[in-house]
């Protein structure tokens, strides 16, 4: 028997209809003074916000769940459903339901989605809420990043790899991708971001264009330095398509797009950017650099010192002008301490201009924007006195908007309200018309009290009472004593038991005068508002300029009291190839420290003629890993203009950081420790550049002995023979790779001093040069707890290994074949030729890259030399 079909109200008919539109989005249905949620929608918002599910129409045919909560609370819970990863459509009522006999005109307002919030309890004040858009094509793939809450709107192009690291960065909340595209986007980034699909005929050429110059008004986007971005065009167009589609009309706040030009920034792939934990950790209580260098005050320094963390910089001159700046702040410690004491009055000005831009703002936030305003100005002053030229430049363009400023002061209440409905919104002086009609209403006690006083002695009634209600309005209460000197003009309208209540003539003018006159003062309220939000459009820019410009002050401000708080100091970055650190820290881990226990520095040189590679050995906890991460971070630091933590360091312009730090599995993806290890490692390899910091931990432990000491011997020699000659901190627990600087002139040998006591070893964790001969793995299990059965056991298996392979006995297998060799020097049957017979029999020569052809005949004329020398 065929299903009965469930009957429509002429209520859920048009729900249903609204509903069908947005299917992807939980649909928030105002009806009254609720937004309810029907059927599924009702199901997953119930479980989302933990409240009530009940039945519309229980037991009858167009039986639905149901599940709502009251509109005045919207605020708190539209928040929990973006966070649960939600899109929410919230539908209104379009009319006032008294004026209308049928059913009330609804329709969707506002389209709220991960990536599109402007509501601050979405909202992180110091992070970024960006919605993303990635466009495949043959050749590249186009992304663009856009915070509609803030108004930056940034593009770029490039490989799979680059655009990877790029999502990695900017961490978006939600990401655009056609609908064709799925598989693709998921195989290439995988699945960890919150997805929406559009439709393919989105990401067109022309439509992406016409978008984009339509949005904003030019005739080509060569201004904005974007022309020749094919792909970046197009993933930026379906952004602004996907706004329009929300519902978000209003955006005049998003003035101009910008490039991320790769060239600028330093390079850091994606595993380098999780490996030196910038700002998030695998780890749940681990401690990030962020967490550690961020004494930003503001939140535009917040969000600034996020990006230049992403995006360090490479260019000398912007560098240098960074560094002038917090050398000057961290030297005039008057001037650094007004600064930030003014920085501390400023809203997120940001923030509260888009609002502006969308019409979404209340009258107290336009008091905190005039407050923030009116703080940049001293800062303005101290900014443009200094001595600094840089901070000069800062100060001459911040902009003092005296004209925004006094407008909001002479139009909005110092004490305005959040909502403009609950009045006193207008100073008073702005209006006359609003002064006059808050006269009426305030002199009515006045009027009401004479009018008391009249009746009183006109009809000889002393206890005359005069009160309201929403039923009758205004009236005069008799005591029954008195109900018998009443005037005949008077009306009774209630009876009490103890007295009567009456109106007049007078009374019902008196009360639609005073009515009328609320009525007006809340109309012209609203509407002097508005109109000073429409005005105010026009400082967009102004106030964009401004905290643009507070938010890198922030930083730097920042910057000075880091250095002066830790200790960290001016780096020399120069266009040499070398890096030299006296003496450096790691700024995480100093900071972990118990009380009182100083960091164990080190010294670190590098450069691309003598020493090139550091092959760094020493036992398990030692601190290898401590202080190639801590290179890496002091290189980082000094090139997004921070002071670093050491006692000079000397650093030639880094463009491009590797680190393959540690196992990490990737079980979900199918890939071992091993299969990630040597992703990673290949990466490396095959994109470093001259300029290149490359640190490798432990590389081959994934795999048994062997295999690993191969393959870490053959990385090794890859770095130290290809042209790039690319610095390198090499960690290992790998004692046989000691043995490599006999071969190799740029490779040098250090090891991370420990003191050997009777039972015991004791880890010194300070760099010194030459090798370490041993491990010391089984110490470390005994201070692990390790039972003494197992360690007893593991010290009998060692020594029983270390006879079974003495050195003896390899010294003596290699002067056999040593004198084998020196025998048949001149022999056709010679192993060493056998050996280059074999080097390029399996030498496939139509794979080799020009670099690897050249490494390759190096390798073979360095067996031959040695031969000869032998």
């Amino acid at each position: 028997m065929a299903k009965k079909a469930k009957k429509e109200t002429p209520l859920m008919k048009q729900y249903n209809a609204i509903k069908a539109k947005y299917p992807d989005a939980l649909l928030l249905f105002r009806v009254g003074d609720f937004y309810e949620t029907f059927g599924e929608d009702a199901v997953k918002t119930a479980g989302i916000l933990g409240i009530i599910l009940t039945k519309r129409g229980a037991g009858s045919d167009s039986e639905t769940e149901l599940a709502g909560f009251p509109h005045h609370s919207l605020n708190t819970y539209l928040p929990k459903l973006v966070k649960a990863g939600e899109r929410v459509a919230i539908c209104d009522q379009l009319e006032d339901p008294k004026q209308t006999k049928t059913i009330v005109k609804r329709g969707v307002t506002e389209l709220v989605t991960p990536g599109v919030a402007l509501n601050d309890e979405v909202l992180v004040s110091k992070s970024n809420n960006f919605l993303c858009s990635v466009y495949f094509d043959k050749k590249y793939i186009g992304v663009s990043f856009l915070d509609i809450s803030t108004g930056e709107f940034l593009t770029s192009q490039g490989n799979a790899e680059y655009i990877d690291k790029l999502l990695q960065n900017f961490n978006p909340s939600e990401v655009l991708v056609s609908k064709q595209k799925r598989s693709l986007f998921n195989d290439t980034f995988g699945t960890d971001f919150h997805t929406f699909y559009l439709e393919d005929w989105v990401y067109q050429t022309d439509y992406a264009y016409e978008t984009l110059i339509k949005h904003f008004n030019t005739k080509t986007l060569k201004g904005y330095g974007i022309e020749d971005l094919h792909e970046g065009i197009i993933a930026s167009g379906s952004v602004l398509h996907y706004l329009g589609e929300t519902q978000h009309h209003k955006l005049q706040h998003i003035t101009s797009i910008s490039r991320i030009a790769e060239d600028d920034y330093v390079w850091m792939d994606k595993f380098t950017i999780r490996n030196l934990e910038l700002y998030q950790s695998t780890n749940n209580n681990a401690v990030t650099l962020l967490q550690v260098i961020d004494k930003t005050i503001s939140a535009m320094g917040g969000r600034m010192l996020k990006r230049w963390l992403a995006l360090p910089l490479k260019k000398l001159d912007k560098i240098k002008q960074r560094h002038e700046v917090v050398s000057f702040l961290a030297s005039n410690t008057q001037v650094h301490e007004k600064i930030q004491h003014h920085i501390k009055h400023i809203g997120d000005l940001e923030r509260l201009i888009s609002k502006i831009a969308t019409a979404k703002v209340n009258p107290r936030e336009v008091i905190q924007l005039k407050n923030s305003l009116e703080a940049i100005v001293p800062i303005k002053a101290l900014a443009s006195n200094s001595s600094n030229e840089s901070l000069k430049i800062i100060g001459e363009n911040l902009q003092s908007c005296d004209i925004l400023r006094n407008k909001i002061k002479e139009t909005l209440n110092e004490d305005a309200p959040v909502n403009v409905l609950k009045g006193n919104t207008i100073a008073a002086g702005f209006s006359s018309e609003l002064d006059e009609l808050r006269s009426l209403s305030q002199s009515g006690k006045n009027y009401l009290d004479d009018m008391l006083q009249r009746e009183s002695e006109r009809t000889g009634i002393p206890s005359l009472k005069i009160a309201s209600n929403n039923v009758f309005g205004y009236y005069i209460e008799v005591r029954n004593t008195h109900k018998d000197k009443v005037p005949a003009d008077w009306v009774r309208k209630q009876t009490l038991v103890s007295a009567e209540r009456y109106i007049t003539e007078e009374l019902k003018e008196y009360e639609a005068k005073i009515l009328g006159a609320e009525d007006k003062i809340q109309a012209i309220e609203q509407q002097l508002f508005a109109d000073l939000v429409v005005w105010m459009g026009q400082y967009i820019k102004a106030v964009q300029q401004n905290a643009h410009l507070i938010g890198q002050l922030d930083c730097l401000c920042g910057f000075a009291q880091l250095a002066n708080e830790n200790n960290y100091v001016y780096p020399t970055i120069d266009e040499s190839f070398d890096l030299e650190i006296k003496n450096g820290r790691h700024p995480v881990i100093e900071k972990q420290l118990p009380l009182g226990e100083a960091y164990i520095a080190n010294d670190v040189f590098l450069d691309r003629t003598v020493q090139q590679i550091i092959m760094i050995t020493g036992p398990n906890m030692s601190g290898k890993s401590a202080i190639l991460r801590q290179t890496a971070l002091i290189v980082l630091l000094a090139q997004i203009g921070s002071f670093v933590p050491a006692d000079t360091a000397r650093i030639g312009v880094i463009d491009k950081i590797f680190t393959r730090v540690g196992a990490s599995d990737n079980i979900s993806m199918g890939e071992s420790t091993f299969m990630v290890e040597m992703n990673e490692t290949a990466s490396i390899l095959n994109n470093m550049s001259e300029r290149s910091l490359v640190l490798l931990d432990e590389i081959g432990r994934g795999t048994s002995t062997y295999d690993g000491i191969s393959i870490a011997w053959a990385i090794s020699e890859y770095l130290h023979e290809h042209p790039a000659k690319a610095k390198t901190l090499f960690a290992t627990h790998y004692h046989e790779l000691n043995e490599m600087t006999d071969t190799f002139e740029r490779i040098k040998n250090f090891n991370v001093s420990v003191k050997e006591l009777e039972d015991n070893v004791l880890f010194l964790r300070k760099l010194v040069e030459g090798g370490s001969a041993h491990s010391f793995g089984i110490h470390v299990a005994k201070m692990a707890g390790m039972p003494q059965q197992v360690l007893h056991k593991a010290n009998k298996i060692l020594k029983k290994l270390e006879q079974s392979h003495s050195s003896e006995e390899l010294t003596d297998k290699v002067t056999a074949v040593e004198n084998d060799m020196q025998l048949s020097f001149f022999n056709l049957d010679d192993p060493l030729l056998e050996n280059i017979k074999d080097e390029i029999l399996h030498t496939d020569i139509d794979t080799l890259t020009p670099v690897e052809a050249l490494m390759k005949l190096n390798e073979i004329k360095r067996m031959l030399v040695k031969k000869k020398q032998a």
